[in-house]
């Protein structure tokens, strides 16, 4: 007799799914690390994550966009470091060590995202994630790829491809070689 309870792993479009067949069809769950911009909770791709690591002083370079915080070298790989409380309008972050930069892929790239802190990992099934409503709120909506709802709290889940374009990276990296 076959086993009708099998399970799969996939990574489909940068997102773990989780695959399970028991005979109803198929559930698929996302994953996702979840962090704080002050009140707002955000998650990114548990896939693109690389690293996370506590706040260390930058290479700040000149002619780079103002939410570059600078450039890192991470075992001898220069990654600049982005602000995304300054990408979403919210004005600089005044650092200490309980912040936290995330290191992440964006595209064959790695980015460090400095965020005030690590939340939890998040896994949900793919049909609670809902769409962000068209409205011109905030700055952020636009790097946003979806919301979800867990317990009380409402967590933006955002899309890092929309948050830097390659222009920004790529000049964050040619000019941290420099530096070398």
């Amino acid at each position: 007799m076959a086993d009708t309870n099998q399970n799969s792993l996939a990574v489909a479009n940068g997102a773990v799914e989780i695959h399970g067949e028991d005979g109803a069809g198929n559930t698929e769950y996302l994953q996702f690390v979840t962090f704080t911009i002050g009140a707002e909770e955000y998650g990114v791709d548990i896939m693109s994550v690389r690293e996370i690591k506590g706040w260390s002083e930058t290479t700040m370079l000149p002619n780079t966009p103002e939410y570059m915080r600078g450039v890192l070298n991470l075992r001898g790989l220069i990654v600049p470091i982005f602000d995304l409380r300054c990408r979403f309008g919210g004005g600089f972050t005044e650092v200490s060590n309980l912040h936290v930069v995330i290191i992440i892929t964006v595209g064959e790239r790695f980015v460090g995202i400095l965020v005030d802190a690590v939340s939890d990992i998040l896994t949900i099934e793919a049909g609670e994630v809902r769409g962000v409503p068209k409205m011109e709120r905030r700055v952020d909506n636009e790097f946003l790829s979806g919301l979800v709802t867990v317990e009380e709290r409402m967590v933006a889940l955002l899309d890092a491809a929309k948050l830097f374009n390659s222009k920004d990276i790529d000049q964050g990296q040619e000019a941290g070689k420099a530096l070398q």
